[in-house]
């Protein structure tokens, strides 16, 4: 029987309880962590077996959210199950996943898999700080071979305070939502989003996370000083991979020592000794060098073996020399100062049919932006564990092409990368877009990487301004992105502006911060290094500023602020606000009403349930039709009004006219003429037209017309029957009278409730 161990502690105010031994209890580590009712499940496992071929480390993590969770069941009729994770366990899945891996020795090839579930959510307490906690600890207590401990911690500001772990309800009056990983006392990951923050504010909250961090470091080591299993020896596991062939490891170490020896005096003559200005370049004259050493080994009749030890580790091999010409001589591979920005472009209005495009560059890496208007019922549902029917009204979807890096490859659906890339981007535009009254359109921008060499997602954060403000979208201010990088070896460190490929590598560091011209609007932040000091946080962001403003201006060259007008192949959109009592009324009985206007106007008709009716459409004269027909159905008819009524129904003792669009009112055969009518076929038929005046309206809002009091010549002194109105006995009821408001709304138009706050704005 496995024995159940329970601790406790306070994390910013809030009791937070660990079990160790209550569930899945097989795996290599297991916690289930508790705060406030939120509750997330974290499980670590490790391969018995090495995989065998591969140049990294395989590690995977998965965020699972339960719809059971928060007490859901799935919204589509057709599917209950759980199915793949949604956007928002991706992105959480990645925020973990790059907190811990630098904390993993890289030379093994064991795999290992982190999972953490979520059981319970209170919806006050975020589930992804709960499982970057969770998945650290389980780490922690394992027998995997891990640097930890790790926890995390999200800080946002609200009424000018800083708050630790703010809840939920807190977010969507913060400032800013800043979520890292930290290790002792520096930063291991970095996800941030803010309404337009400065650098000292971010500041101050990096300082107050890492503070904050501390005790529940302690909490976590004094667990595993408790329970803890004894670590598998690292060392053995990287070398267990390369068991069973003819050479060890230690020997292929000891070779490709030699080979840099061959290597490093040849880095000068091909790579340094002057700009090289493209990655195909660079990549080129690497290969060139490496099969010379190759051809060398061969003549040699090195082993195999060596031989392609060597080339799986001479991409490494670059990146570190790239570095160390950074730290030693300020010297880059092609020939930039550490702070200077590869040179940039920008252009507007690159297709001619789509409602809006941009295009950026920024040395090789670029990016075509296109933006797509659409009508309120276009939005996207959420239907997820965090997000209860929220409509998401800005989307942006990041497209990477095997061509954007030079290469073939498969062609598939969006990935893990291609999502978290798209939301960061999504996040950097969503502080400064219109809201939902100044501006109702579904906004939806796709970028598609054309050219990848350094941090395309903060191309497309570029291209997506420009595109924006060529369609015509209301932004507040243009938003730039840009990655800055690190050159370390351990005891040393250069911050650099712009990184590219051999860049990237050991001892670096990819930090993206979004902005605008006052403020930040987003950072993600990942490294290869055992963390980054606060010191070295600071300098990146205030690097960071220079190199925006700089962009910024790049991007007002191409265009200095939002068109007035959107583009002539847009939809329009018109807003009408009616009595929410009268929306049964204008969809009518089982949507009878809106089909009838959306099929005959050829627009989209969306409702929300404060009244907001919109009406969207490309031809002008449909949704000039639409409009007033809508207007007429809610319009209150009153006594005295003359209109023009078309002949709908006739009866015997008189005809049924339309006076609005879905409102009739009825003429008594008397009320056609002074001279008696024997027939109504005499005085009227379907589908002809008169001028009627509103005589009465009655207690159950039925309307009674006359045709001979709206002539301006009629005298009631000349009128046998007098002025007063007929009210035969058994009349039937009238189409789209006063009545009462219909419940039944269902039908063709896209109806929901208001838009929540998360649709363009506010911290999830």
């Amino acid at each position: 029987m496995f024995s159940n161990k329970r601790f406790e502690t306070e994390f910013a105010g809030r009791k937070l309880t660990v079990e160790v031994g209550k569930l899945a209890q097989q795996c290599n580590g297991a916690c289930l962590v508790q705060y406030g009712d939120t509750v997330v499940l974290a499980t670590a496992v490790m391969g018995k077996e090495p995989k065998t071929g591969i140049d990294f480390f395989p590690l995977t993590v998965e965020m699972q959210e339960k719809m059971y969770a928060a007490g859901k069941i799935k919204g589509s009729k057709f599917v209950k199950r759980d199915g793949r994770p949604t956007d928002t366990a991706v992105l959480d899945g990645r925020k973990i996943d790059r907190g811990i891996r630098p904390l993993f020795n890289q030379e093994l090839r064991h795999e290992v898999q982190l999972a953490t579930t979520t059981l319970s959510y209170d919806q006050e307490n975020s589930a992804d700080i709960v499982a970057i906690n969770a998945g650290a600890l389980a780490l922690h207590i394992s027998n995997i071979p891990w640097h930890g401990p790790l926890i995390g911690v999200c800080v946002g500001k609200v009424n000018g305070e800083l708050i630790i772990n703010p809840t939920e309800t807190q977010l969507q009056q913060s400032e800013f939502k800043l979520q890292l990983s930290i290790a002792g006392e520096k930063v291991m990951m970095i996800d941030a989003e803010g309404k337009e923050v400065s650098e000292q504010d971010m500041a101050a909250a990096f300082e107050l996370s890492i503070k904050s961090a501390q005790p529940l470091l302690q909490f976590m080591d004094k667990i595993r000083q408790e329970i803890g299993l004894e670590k598998k020896d690292e060392n053995e596991l990287a070398e267990a991979a390369w068991a069973g062939m003819e050479i060890s490891l230690a020997e292929k170490k000891s070779a490709f020592e030699e080979a840099k020896k061959f290597f490093t005096p040849q880095l000068d003559k091909y790579l340094f000794n002057q700009p090289r200005g493209t990655k195909r370049e660079r990549k080129e004259i690497a290969k060139k060098l490496l099969d010379l050493f190759v051809e060398e080994l061969k003549s040699k009749e090195a082993h195999a073996e060596i031989i392609d030890y060597i080339k799986m580790n001479f991409d490494l091999y670059l990146e570190e020399e790239v570095t160390k010409a950074i730290l030693d001589k300020d010297l880059r591979i092609d020939g930039r100062d550490i702070k200077d920005i590869r040179p940039l472009s920008a252009e507007v209005d690159i297709l001619p049919r789509t409602h809006g495009t941009g295009l950026f560059q920024r040395g090789e890496t670029q990016v075509l932006s296109i933006v797509t208007l659409g009508a309120p019922g276009d939005a996207q549902v959420l239907d997820e564990m965090t997000q209860d029917d929220t409509k998401k009204a800005y989307m942006h979807f990041y497209s990477a092409p095997p061509y954007a890096y030079g290469e073939p490859g498969r062609f598939g659906g969006s990935g893990r990368r291609e999502i978290g890339h798209g939301a960061l981007a999504e996040k950097a535009l969503l502080p400064v877009l219109p809201n939902k009254e100044e501006f109702p359109y579904t906004i939806v921008v796709v970028s598609e990487v054309m050219g990848s060499n350094g941090s395309s997602s903060m191309g497309s954060t570029c291209g997506s301004t420009l595109a924006l403000m060529a369609a015509g979208v209301p932004i507040k201010k243009p938003v730039a992105g840009i990655a800055m990088g690190l050159a370390s070896d351990g005891k040393r460190y250069k911050v650099i502006t712009d990184l590219q490929d051999f860049e990237d590598g050991p001892g670096g560091m990819d930090f993206k911060v979004t902005g605008t011209k006052d403020g930040i609007t987003a950072i993600q932040m990942d490294t290869k290094t055992d963390g980054l000091s606060l010191d070295l946080c600071l300098e990146a962001m205030e690097h960071a500023k220079e190199a925006r403003l700089k962009i910024l201006e790049v991007i007002a060259g191409a265009i200095a602020e939002p068109r007035k007008q959107l583009s002539q192949y847009a939809p329009k959109i018109v807003c009408i606000k009616i009595d929410p009592e009268k929306i049964g009324e204008v969809i009518g009985t089982g949507g009878k009403v809106i089909n009838k206007i959306i099929e005959e106007c050829g627009v989209q008709i969306d409702i929300d349930d404060d009244g907001v009716v919109a009406i969207t459409g490309v031809d002008q004269t449909g949704m000039d039709k639409a409009v007033k027909w809508v207007e007429g159905i809610v319009k209150e008819v009153e006594v005295g009004e003359i209109y023009t009524g078309t002949v709908t129904r006739l009866m015997d003792f008189g005809a049924f006219m339309e006076i609005l669009p879905g409102k009739e009112g009825m003429v008594h055969i008397s009320e056609f003429s002074n001279n008696r009518i024997e027939k109504i076929s005499d005085a009227a038929a379907i589908g002809q037209q008169f001028t009627v005046k509103v005589i009465e309206i009655d207690d159950k809002g039925r309307i009674n017309l006359s045709v001979k009091k709206a002539s301006a010549d009629y005298n009631p002194a000349e009128d046998p029957r007098g002025s007063g109105p007929r009210r035969p006995s058994g009349r039937p009821p009238m189409r789209g009278g006063f009545g009462g408001r219909r419940d039944d709304r269902s039908g063709g138009a896209s109806r929901g409730s208001r838009s929540e706050p998360n649709d363009r704005g506010g911290f999830r």
